[in-house]
C-alpha cells in the first residue's frame, strides 16, 4: 500500500467507520430508545456518505444516503426506531462493505432488495399522524424525504474560519458554501483581513474566513451538519436572528402553536450562547499524536530488531571471551539498548483483544436470528493486550468455537424453560493475562458436553477401543479430532465434523494449548492459552549431549540438582519428590537419543502450564537467552517436540522446546507407570 495514496487511506478509515456503525446498531438493538446511539449511527452514516462522495465512491455514497436519511427521520421523531429498522440497516451495512471493496461492481440488484427492506421498515415505523413514507428506489433516484420544520423561515448569521492546513488535508471550503446555499436564501461575505503580505503568503494555506447571512426553514442542526467533518478543528459562531417579516396568515392556516401571540420573536443569542465552537485542542492534540502505520512496516521492524538481538548476542559472546574491558563496556551498553528497543517494539505490536471481541457481536446477532434462540454475548477483559499477529490468527478459531457454543451448547427457548433456565442463553468471551500467556475462554450456560455421546461417537469412528479407560480430560479432547461431531443432523452452522480440528491445529501453531471443562446440563468452558507474542521470548538455554535447546522462561518454575544416586533410584519410575509431591520427569537425553554418556551432575528443570508440572533432565543449564523465534521448515511440521528454532551468538542453531507437548508426554508416562504398577 502506498502510504500517500488517498484512496487507500479512505478505504482504511471507511472500514473503521463501518465497524463503528455496526457497533452502534448492535447497541441500539438492545435499547431502541438510546438517543445517543441514534445520533452516533446517523453521524457515522453521514460521514461515510460524504467521504465516499469526496473520493469517487459514488455507489457507496448514494446507497448510504438512503440509510442516513432513514436515521435522520428517526432522529427528528418522524419515524420510530424498531428492531426491523435496525436489522435492515445492519443488512445494508454489510452491503456497504461490498461497495467499499468493489466500487465498480454490479451491485444494483442487491441494492434494490436492501432498499426495499429499508422502505418497508421505515414505512412501518411512521407515527400515526405523520405523512406516509415515500418510496425508496435504487441509488441515483429519489431518497427518503426529511420534510421541513413547521413555523416558517428563520434568519441566521454564521461566521466561520478553517485551519490554515485545511485544503492540504482535503477540505474544500467552496463545497461547504455550496451546501449552505442549498439550505435557503444565502448571502456570503469573505473576510480577507487575515491574508498576509505577498512575500509571506504560502499558497497552500487558507487565510480567508466567511460571514454568511442565511434564511432557511431548516433547523439549526442541519446548518451545523454541513460542518460535521471539520467541526473539531474550525472556529464558528452561529447566531439566530428574528425571522423576516411576512404577511399575517389567515386564522385557518395557524395551529395553536403557530399563533403570533403565543410565541414572541426571539432575541439574538450572544455569540457565547449561540453555538460558538472553539478548536478542540485536546482532541486535535490526540489526533496529532497518533500516526497510522501499515502493519507490514511493523513486521519489517520486528524482523530487524530480531536480527539486532542475534547480532548483539554474538557481540556479547565475543566480548566475554576477550580481555578488552572497553569492548565489554560497549557490549553491555548495546545489550541494554537492544533490550529496550525490543521491549518498545513489542509494545508497539500489542493490541487490546477488544478489537477481536467486537467482531463477534454481529456474528452472535446473526446466529440468534438464524437459530431462533435468544442469545446474550458478554465480553470481559477487553483491555488485555496481545501481539497483533496472535489476534489476527485467533479470529477464525474463535468463530468456530462461538458458533459451536451457540449451535451445540445453547438450548432453544422451550428446552431452557423446561430446564428452569432463563430464556436468554449466555455466551461469555473473556481474556486475562497470566505471565507471558493470555487465556481466552469461551463459556456458555447451555447443555454441556454429553460424555456418553462423545464416547459412543469416538468408538464408532474407531478413535478409541470400546471400553477403553480414558481420563475426563482426554475424553473431552476427542471433540478436536478430524471429522468428529455429535450433531444428529447437518446444519448451516455445524455437523460436518470440520472446524474443531482446525481450531486445535491453529492453536498449536501459535504454541498454545486448549483446556476444556464442562458440566452436563450447566454449560461448557473452552480456554485457549496463547503466548503474548510470537517474535521474541526470554528463554533458558540448556545443553543435552552436544546439542543446545531453549525452554521458554515463562514455563520454568525452578531448577534442581539430580545426583547420580537419585538418578539410579528413579530408574523404572521417573519421579522426583518436590515438596511432598511426586513430579514426573523426562530424560531429554533418552528422548532425543543423543548417544552420549550422561554428565555426573545432571539438572532437572521443572516446567508447568497451569497446575500441571513435569521435570526435564538436562546435562547443563547455560543461562538466560533472548530468543528470536524462527519458524521450522515444512519438513518438520510433524515434529511436535519443538515449536521453533533460534540462532545463537556463535551462529549455531538451538531448537525451542514445545512445553505443552512435553507436559503431555510426561502425563502419558505417568499414566503408563500407574497402570503398570
Amino acid at each position: 500500500m502506498n502510504d500517500l495514496d488517498p484512496i487507500a487511506v479512505f478505504r482504511t478509515e471507511a472500514a473503521e467507520q463501518l465497524e463503528l456503525i455496526e457497533a452502534g446498531l448492535l447497541d441500539l438493538m438492545r435499547d431502541l430508545s438510546d438517543r445517543a446511539q441514534i445520533d452516533a449511527v446517523f453521524r457515522g452514516l453521514h460521514t461515510l456518505k460524504g467521504s465516499g462522495s469526496m473520493f469517487g465512491f459514488d455507489q457507496l455514497a448514494a446507497f448510504t444516503h438512503h440509510c442516513e436519511t432513514a436515521f435522520d427521520r428517526v432522529r427528528r421523531g418522524e419515524a420510530a426506531a424498531t428492531k426491523e429498522l435496525v436489522a435492515a440497516v445492519l443488512d445494508a451495512q454489510g452491503h456497504m462493505q461490498a461497495l467499499l471493496e468493489n466500487p465498480n461492481g454490479d451491485h444494483e440488484a442487491m441494492s434494490s432488495i436492501l432498499l426495499e427492506n429499508l422502505r418497508n421498515a421505515v414505512g412501518a415505523t411512521a407515527p400515526q399522524n405523520a405523512p406516509a413514507a415515500p418510496v425508496i428506489t435504487p441509488p441515483a433516484s429519489t431518497s427518503i424525504s426529511s420534510g421541513s420544520i413547521a413555523g416558517g423561515a428563520k434568519a441566521w448569521q454564521l461566521k466561520f474560519s478553517l485551519p490554515a492546513n485545511s485544503m492540504a488535508n482535503g477540505t474544500n471550503p467552496l463545497g461547504l458554501l455550496d451546501e449552505l446555499r442549498e439550505l435557503g436564501e444565502c448571502r456570503i461575505e469573505a473576510d480577507i483581513g487575515a491574508i498576509p503580505p505577498l512575500q509571506d503568503l504560502d499558497p497552500r494555506d487558507l487565510h480567508i474566513g466567511w460571514t454568511i447571512h442565511l434564511t432557511t426553514e431548516k433547523p439549526r442542526s442541519e446548518i451545523e451538519d454541513v460542518f460535521i467533518f471539520v467541526m473539531d478543528e474550525m472556529t464558528m459562531e452561529l447566531t439566530e436572528h428574528s425571522a423576516p417579516k411576512q404577511p399575517n396568515p389567515t386564522p385557518a392556516a395557524l395551529s395553536p402553536r403557530q399563533s403570533p401571540a403565543s410565541e414572541p420573536p426571539k432575541a439574538a443569542i450572544p455569540p457565547t450562547e449561540a453555538g460558538k465552537v472553539q478548536p478542540a485542542d485536546t482532541k486535535s492534540q490526540k489526533q496529532a499524536d497518533n500516526v497510522r502505520i501499515p502493519a507490514l512496516r511493523l513486521d519489517e521492524m520486528m524482523d530487524r530488531v530480531g536480527e539486532l538481538v542475534i547480532a548483539q548476542s554474538r557481540l556479547s559472546q565475543m566480548a566475554n571471551s576477550a580481555a578488552d574491558l572497553g569492548l565489554r563496556s560497549v557490549s553491555e551498553e548495546i545489550e541494554r539498548l537492544a533490550g529496550e528497543l525490543r521491549d518498545t517494539m513489542m509494545v508497539l505490536r500489542m493490541m487490546p483483544v477488544a478489537s477481536l471481541f467486537s467482531r463477534f457481536r454481529r456474528l452472535v446477532h446473526d446466529l440468534a436470528r438464524e437459530t431462533g434462540k435468544d442469545i446474550e454475548l458478554v465480553t470481559e477483559g477487553e483491555t488485555t493486550e496481545v501481539d497483533k499477529t496472535v489476534i489476527d490468527r485467533l479470529a477464525d478459531p474463535l468463530v468456530h468455537l462461538v458458533r459451536n457454543s451457540i449451535d451445540h451448547g445453547l438450548e432453544g427457548p422451550d428446552d431452557r424453560a423446561a430446564a428452569g433456565k432463563p430464556m436468554t442463553g449466555r455466551v461469555i468471551l473473556s481474556a486475562h493475562q497470566t505471565g507471558s500467556e493470555v487465556v481466552i475462554s469461551i463459556r456458555d450456560d447451555g447443555r454441556g458436553i454429553d460424555r456418553q455421546k462423545v464416547r459412543a461417537k469416538a468408538e464408532a469412528n474407531g478413535l478409541i477401543q470400546p471400553g477403553a479407560q480414558l481420563s475426563d480430560k482426554d475424553l473431552l479432547q476427542l471433540i478436536f479430532q478430524p471429522g468428529f461431531s455429535t450433531a444428529e443432523k447437518v446444519t448451516n452452522l455445524s455437523g460436518r465434523g470440520v472446524g474443531m480440528d482446525v481450531v486445535k491445529k491453529t492453536i498449536e501453531t501459535l504454541r498454545g494449548s486448549i483446556d476444556i471443562t464442562s458440566e452436563f446440563g450447566k454449560g461448557s468452558d473452552i480456554a485457549l492459552r496463547i503466548p503474548l507474542t510470537l517474535a521474541i521470548i526470554d528463554g533458558l538455554l540448556v545443553r543435552v549431549g552436544n546439542g543446545r535447546y531453549v525452554i521458554p522462561l515463562t514455563a520454568v518454575e525452578e531448577c534442581l540438582e539430580l545426583s547420580v544416586e537419585q538418578d539410579l533410584r528413579s530408574r523404572g519410575r521417573s519421579f522426583i519428590s518436590l515438596r511432598d509431591k511426586l513430579v514426573p520427569f523426562l530424560r531429554l537425553r533418552e528422548l532425543f537419543r543423543t548417544g552420549t554418556e550422561p554428565d555426573p551432575y545432571q539438572k532437572v528443570v521443572v516446567i508447568s502450564t497451569g497446575s500441571e508440572q513435569v521435570g526435564l533432565v538436562v546435562d547443563q543449564i547455560i543461562g538466560d537467552h533472548q530468543t528470536v523465534i524462527k519458524s521450522m521448515s515444512k519438513l518438520h511440521d510433524q515434529v511436535s517436540t519443538f515449536s521453533g528454532a533460534t540462532i545463537l551468538g556463535d551462529g549455531n542453531v538451538a531448537l525451542i522446546l514445545d512445553v505443552a507437548h512435553l507436559i503431555a508426554a510426561g502425563q502419558h508416562q505417568e499414566a503408563q507407570l500407574r497402570a503398570a504398577g
